[in-house]
């Protein structure tokens, strides 16, 4: 059976982002979780936490892992979320404050804000994998572990599931406070690694992960000024899409040099930002170039074109994720702002 064992890196299967709940038998709502995605290993005594770009999470989230241990079933594989919860609010700071080199810190932080693993599926059990599995069927040897195996942890959760559209519609007037939206999952569809063909994401807030191509410093400064913002299209080349400029004052010395030490040509490999027009100043055409390693959360009104229509807010960033998925795919299917 060894042979037959799901191994990193496992990328897991993403969601496309759309505006409305869909409405069907065949669909399955959860709740999203604002959190980091987490795929969890565990063959015998191993316990491996891998996060959504394929790199190990293990070290960050020791109490989780340690969790995990507790559970009585040697072999499996689960796709969930970690999340650090404070008053009724998720924490997404305090995720990232975990992302930190010092082991004595990360484990001061897991004692004093401990983090939650939230489960939503089970790709392999002592049987061997079960990717090839519909979601119905999964979902029901899910629960059928969680029942069996959620007894000890304290930190391992189960996440709730529905096929009720009236319950999903609740669960997203909720958002804003523990959730961060719904997802939408085709139940009859097997699990589809790196694919966002079967699942759907709908938020309140309209955000996307991108690229820092770029930079641009401000105005008679040596600070930067605004990130230069890139998707990747279907060919591979990451496309210039628009820019954000929402930088907190108390970050931007030392946020520029960090930049500064990833300066490198070219940047964008597919679409660069614009040459000189009537609109433009010889300010607003110059740009450093950035090798392709920082990801960043924006939000954002309109995408058409191509491109963000208006700046972008900046919410966050991702060091959780690969640069190379964030793809324009995320945005391709994202019209009007969803409302319930």
């Amino acid at each position: 059976m060894s042979a037959r064992r799901l191994k990193m890196p496992l990328l897991p299967m993403e969601a496309s982002t759309v505006d409305e709940i869909p409405v069907g038998g065949e669909w399955q709502y959860e709740p999203k979780w604002d959190g980091f995605r987490c795929i969890a290993f565990r063959h015998g005594s191993k316990i491996v936490l891998q996060s959504k770009s394929g790199k190990p999470l293990t070290r960050y989230f020791p109490e989780v892992a340690a969790e995990l241990a507790k559970l009585k079933a040697k072999e499996f594989v689960l796709d969930g979320e970690i999340v650090i919860a404070v008053g009724k609010h998720l924490s997404f700071d305090d995720l990232l404050m975990r992302i930190h080199p010092a082991a004595s810190r990360v484990r001061k932080l897991s004692e004093e804000t401990p983090a939650t693993y939230i489960v939503f599926d089970l790709l392999e059990d002592g049987s061997g994998p079960l990717v090839a599995q519909a979601l119905e069927a999964r979902r029901k040897r899910l629960e059928a572990f969680a029942k069996r195996e959620f007894k000890r942890p304290e930190r391992i959760e189960l996440s709730p599931a529905t096929r009720d559209i009236k319950t999903a519609k609740k669960w997203f007037k909720s958002a804003g406070k523990a959730l961060d939206g719904i997802i939408a999952k085709r139940a009859d569809v097997e699990y589809r690694s790196d694919d966002r063909s079967g699942m759907q994401k709908i938020k309140k807030q309209r955000t996307v992960d991108c690229v820092v191509g770029g930079f641009r410093y401000g105005t008679n400064s040596k600070i930067v000024g605004s990130l230069l913002l890139g998707l990747y299209d279907e060919d591979g080349l990451l496309n210039h899409v628009g820019f954000t400029s929402g930088i907190a004052r108390s970050e931007k010395a030392a946020l520029t040099k960090k930049l500064q030490k990833l300066i490198e040509p070219p940047g964008f490999t597919g679409k660069a930002p614009g040459g000189p027009s009537r609109w433009s100043t010889d300010r607003s055409t110059k740009w450093e170039p950035l090798a392709p390693k920082l990801v960043v959360e924006v939000e954002y009104d309109h995408f058409t074109g191509g491109r963000f229509r208006h700046g972008t807010k900046l919410l966050r960033w991702r060091p959780d994720k690969a640069p190379r998925q964030c793809k324009m795919e995320q945005v391709s299917q994202a019209g009007a702002r969803a409302s319930y």
